[in-house]
């Protein structure tokens, strides 16, 4: 079905039926709401099972980007609308990848109305940002934020000048971070001259993230340690811990980054013991 959430924006939904507390299911970067086809229904009967395609991917419409029509406030509303139309009450929204910032922007503006949040290896900083980790896209954001203001003649004080001062030593340490992790891997192919550049859609997601900081909602949060990543991985998890102390965060050791297909067993478990627990 096609459910019209923001102008002529419509958002193509799967429902896969059930009864119980709604699940809604939001699908990574670049995917739609078909990457849950096999796992989704198996939370029927208990569950009313619905699936999002986020705008922009699958049958959903894709407006054009602007300054803001893919940032993560705007992709959270769109969930809500959603909601709203099909009068679902109190959903537990699973997200997978970059739907985690889905999750996060509903957390922070509307937490009354979901149960709680489920993050399929999508704990990562758009969805739970850490000041000790930093992270590249957001804390340039912030940085060039900053800097705009000191080209327009707006950074008078010291406390202005202090707080530029810091964003520029947190993308310092990105950066060395970065090079530190791309030093300890194989160089990637050479991009070749004739390549295309990222759709602009991709783009607009990726500038569009923004800084969570806190999610006060019952939260499950998986995330797959694989070798190559195990330290950073590892590192985001404690963070999100943390910043978010009843959450449970689980780790699965081995586990790829699509983990409700590589784990699907564990996951289930998971999910249905955290969904059992939540209050009615």
């Amino acid at each position: 079905m096609q459910i019209s959430v923001d102008g002529n924006t419509q958002l193509e939904v799967l429902d896969f039926g059930g009864v119980g507390r709604p699940i809604i299911f939001l699908a990574g970067m670049g995917l739609d709401a078909h990457e849950f086809d096999n796992f989704a229904p198996t939370f029927l009967p208990n569950h009313r099972v619905l699936a999002i395609s986020r705008r922009g991917f699958g049958k959903s419409s894709a407006p054009v980007p602007d300054h803001e029509n893919y940032s993560a406030d705007r992709l959270g509303r769109d969930v809500l609308a959603v909601m709203a139309a099909l009068k679902i009450d109190k959903p537990v929204l699973v997200g997978h990848s970059m739907a985690g910032e889905e999750l996060s922007a509903i957390a922070a503006s509307h937490p009354e109305k979901v149960s709680g949040l489920v993050y399929l290896e999508a704990g990562y900083p758009y969805a739970l940002y850490a000041p000790t980790l930093g992270d590249p896209i957001i804390d340039a954001k912030d940085l060039q934020q900053k800097l705009s203001l000191l080209f327009s003649a707006t950074l008078q004080t010291r406390s202005d000048f202090a707080s530029l001062e810091q964003s520029v030593a947190r993308f310092d340490q990105d950066l060395k971070a970065l090079d530190h992790r791309l030093a300890s891997q194989p160089a990637p192919p050479p991009r070749p001259k004739d390549a295309p550049p990222p759709p602009p859609i991709l783009l607009a997601l990726v500038n569009g993230a923004q800084k969570f900081t806190e999610i006060h909602v019952p939260t499950l949060a998986i995330f797959a340690i694989s070798r190559s990543s195990e330290e950073t991985t590892s590192a985001q998890a404690d963070a999100f811990q943390a910043a978010v102390p009843q959450a449970r965060v689980v780790r699965i050791i081995g586990a790829n980054h699509f983990i409700f297909r590589s784990n699907t067993k564990q996951v289930m478990a998971e999910m249905n013991t955290f969904l059992s627990g939540l209050p009615n």
